[in-house]
């Protein structure tokens, strides 16, 4: 049997290496090369390959599968009239997978009991395999590129002339099938480049920022097949990072400090960041996925760099479609951001100008002052609401007269201001001036000033009239006693707007700890010009936020927020102005120096409540106050600070109805001397930084898990987890509290119907 088979094989080798059986394998790889030289695209090369090889190789099917070297697969494409589908596979796996790793041919001649043959395929396709030719398809460096793969030799198996045949297929197609891979990159490539010109010329057209906002993430969002997007831009004012549009994320405005978290850590250094596990990455902050309930995966994040290389924001993609974000993805990403920036620039540029133009006559239209602006020949050109009334007609007859039309007669005196201005440059000012108008008088200060372009070139004047009456003057006198807002109310209504109303208001008190101490150092003058210092810095914070100082008591401050005029967020920006309370004081006690001994330090308590507002007091001497519960728990909070070691405590009534977000931590629940009702407090942690509070989120966690078991009376679980707490941040006292509770109520456990609310016995 053996001596027959190897003289079959002696035989069937003289045949194949005959001079007819060469002849005619040069003839088939000629007529290949023939044919594969008028093709044009790598779908139809491909498809005549599998054709001449099932011919050549008598088999019922062929395959022909091609590596790709971004994703690590092989893929086949399967044509069906004018629709090609598209197969994919790990190149590992398989006997496709095997036969390019190993760049060696194998014949199979029993599929089903081969280990890496997957017969899933078969139940799926209805074909049953019965045997396979698979060889290496190399470059012409020798690199594998790709595999060959005949299936079920119709007569027979397949035999070694097959795989002859199939290895001169190989090598006679390996230059068509890289030239059609080479076309089919590059023409991906010119269509990627020609959508990204389209893409960045509509961006750049466009001045609108938010509209070119919008486009950056959308196409951002499709160009790197990712979930979410979200560009921010830098504010250089206020030192933050900002978006109003996120793909993905709705429309609310976000804002944050330049330098927090991962897109803080880009904008500052300037490199890119690509993350393919946040989760497993410090920097990532989990606490936005549990708000918002998106589940983050990988992140990239570069930076967005003017023209003038300046940083003006960064760019962050979400969760890369199919894996982790690539190199070419950062690549694309880098490059469609820096081509933006100019689009931007020029938008942030317009939508500037714009807010300055709308600020600019907004603030002209707001003005009680009239505002006239003459071009150099005197002629009216434009007026702002108020210049109408003041003179007596309206907008269109004011407009069509000249200087001299006006002011003309006995109010002379107008033009030779206005006259001596064009000759000096310098502005005139007339106080309780006369301007007769017909049959009426008018009392006014008028400054006369020169208009003047960007260049300093003369362009007109500009004439600003204040119309002095009684009730102005009046208003005038009472600013200096009251908030002004109160005096627009009580001239406007009178007695009726301040005669006691019930409103909803969030009321903060302040006070200062240390200062006994400190004023005995200083003395009388010392201490009330230090006193004087400390609340100018104190009642612009307030005033900044829209805020209504009701009163000064001793070193104390009460103030209210959404009196006498309401605002929508008032609990947001009462919250806002203690903020900036505790950092104005802490920059002031470092620029006044001195050390501890000369440091100030103050608690802050606010309250939102229903309380009364009104003039109180008598015919002699009256006040705008408020009184009522809410403020007697405002001032409770305050006090309790120092039992809490905190700086700002807030009711759950102020904590309901914040619009923002803030680091919080719910500090205690507690029943304040005076109320029998319990309250939950908070404290307000966004002052701080890493160096005040290091591991803040860490720590507030720790602590947050501590108080759930310290409420369920698990007093040793609570005491470990109040103890992490303490060691996440030794100066925070909170947690030392508390172990001290936990350590008095395990040795004297409560009552059953315990709920964990603390009883204050001071004020």
């Amino acid at each position: 049997m053996n001596a027959l088979d190897d003289s079959e094989r002696r035989e069937a080798s003289r045949a194949r290496n005959s001079p007819a059986c060469r002849l005619r394998q040069a003839e088939m790889l000629l007529e290949t090369y023939r044919r594969l030289a008028a093709q044009h695209s790598l779908d139809d090369t491909l498809h005549i390959l599998i054709e001449i090889m099932a011919t050549e190789c008598g088999a019922e099917s062929a395959a022909i599968f091609l590596n790709d070297a971004r994703t690590g697969e092989l893929y086949s494409r399967v044509l069906h009239g004018n629709h090609r589908r598209e197969i994919r596979i790990l190149n590992t796996e398989g006997i496709a997978g095997h036969v390019f790793q190993s760049a060696e041919p194998m014949l199979i001649e029993d599929p089903y009991h081969h280990p890496r043959f997957n017969r899933a395929i078969d139940a799926a396709s209805g074909i049953v395999t019965r045997n396979i030719l698979a060889i290496p398809i190399r470059k012409q460096g020798g690199a594998p590129m790709g595999v060959c793969q005949v299936i079920n030799k119709k007569s027979g198996t397949f035999s070694e002339e097959n795989l002859e045949v199939l290895e001169g297929l190989a090598l006679q197609a390996s230059i068509a099938l890289e030239s059609g891979q080479y076309a089919e990159r590059m023409e991906r490539t010119r269509r990627e480049e020609i959508e990204f010109l389209d893409v960045v010329s509509d961006i750049t057209s466009d001045i609108d920022l938010f509209a070119v906002l919008r486009k950056v993430m959308r196409e951002t969002t499709r160009l790197l097949d990712a979930e979410r997007s979200t560009l921010f831009l830098n504010d250089e004012k206020t030192g933050e990072l900002w978006s109003r549009v996120g793909e993905g994320l709705g429309t609310s405005e976000i804002r944050f400090p330049n330098d927090r978290g991962i897109a803080g850590a880009v904008f500052t250094s300037g490199e890119t960041v690509n993350i393919p596990h946040a989760y497993a990455d410090l920097r990532f902050n989990p606490a936005v996925d549990r708000q918002t309930g998106f589940f983050t995966r990988s992140i990239l994040c570069v930076p967005v760099t003017s023209k003038a290389g300046r940083i003006i924001g960064v760019t962050q993609v979400l969760n890369k479609r199919g894996g982790s974000f690539t190199p070419e993805d950062e690549s694309r990403l880098k490059a469609f951001s820096a081509q933006v920036s100019i689009g931007l620039e020029n938008a942030q540029l317009f939508n500037d100008v714009q807010r300055m133009k709308n600020y600019n006559e907004s603030m002209l239209e707001s003005m009680s002052n009239g505002v006239i602006t003459l071009d150099t020949e005197g002629r009216i050109v434009t007026c702002n609401r108020a210049a109408p009334a003041i003179v007596g007609m309206d907008a269109e007859q004011l407009s069509a007269l000249t200087a001299a039309d006006l002011f003309g007669g006995d109010n002379a005196w107008v033009l030779e201001r206005i006259a001596r201005v064009d000759e000096t440059g310098r502005q005139e000012v007339a106080l309780d001036a006369m301007l007769r108008l017909g049959s009426r008088d008018v009392s006014l200060n008028l400054t006369v000033l020169p208009l003047n372009d960007a260049e300093q070139s003369r362009i007109g004047t500009l004439l600003m009239m204040e119309d002095i009456t009684s009730e102005k003057r009046v208003k005038s006198t009472m600013a200096r006693y009251m908030d002004p807002a109160i005096a627009d109310q009580l001239l406007e209504h009178g007695q009726e707007a301040l005669g006691g109303r019930s409103v909803e208001a969030t009321l903060l008190f302040t006070d200062l700890r240390g200062f006994t101490a400190l004023s005995e150092k200083l003395g009388a003058t010392g201490t009330v010009a230090l006193l004087n210092e400390y609340f100018t810095l104190m009642v612009e914070c307030i005033r900044q936020e829209g805020g209504m100082l009701d009163k000064f008591i001793g070193d104390a401050i009460m103030a209210a927020f959404g009196l006498p005029l309401a605002h929508g967020d008032d609990p947001d920006r009462a919250v806002r102005a203690a903020i900036a309370m505790i950092r104005t004081l802490d920059a002031w006690n470092l620029a006044r120096g001195g050390g501890e001994t000369n440091r100030l330090d103050m608690s802050v308590g606010l309250n939102t409540d229903i309380v009364v507002s009104g003039n109180i007091g008598s015919p002699r001497r009256m006040d705008f106050t408020v009184i009522g519960d809410g403020v007697n728990l405002a001032a409770r909070l305050e006090s309790a600070c120092k039992q809490y070691h905190a700086r700002i405590l807030i009711s759950e009534n102020t904590r309901a109805r914040l619009r923002g977000t803030y680091r919080l931590r719910e500090v205690d629940r507690v029943v304040v001397k005076g109320r029998s009702e319990p309250v939950a407090i908070h404290e307000v942690l966004d002052f701080h930084d890493e160096r005040s509070f290091p591991n803040l989120m860490e720590a507030v966690g720790h602590f947050r898990e501590a108080q759930e078991h310290y409420r369920s009376r698990r007093w040793e679980r609570a005491d470990r987890a109040f103890s992490e707490a303490a060691r996440l941040n030794p100066a925070d006292r909170l947690p030392l509290l508390y172990r001290e509770r936990c350590i008095l109520l395990a040795a004297e456990p409560p009552p059953e119907d315990w709920d964990g609310v603390w009883v204050m016995t001071r004020k």
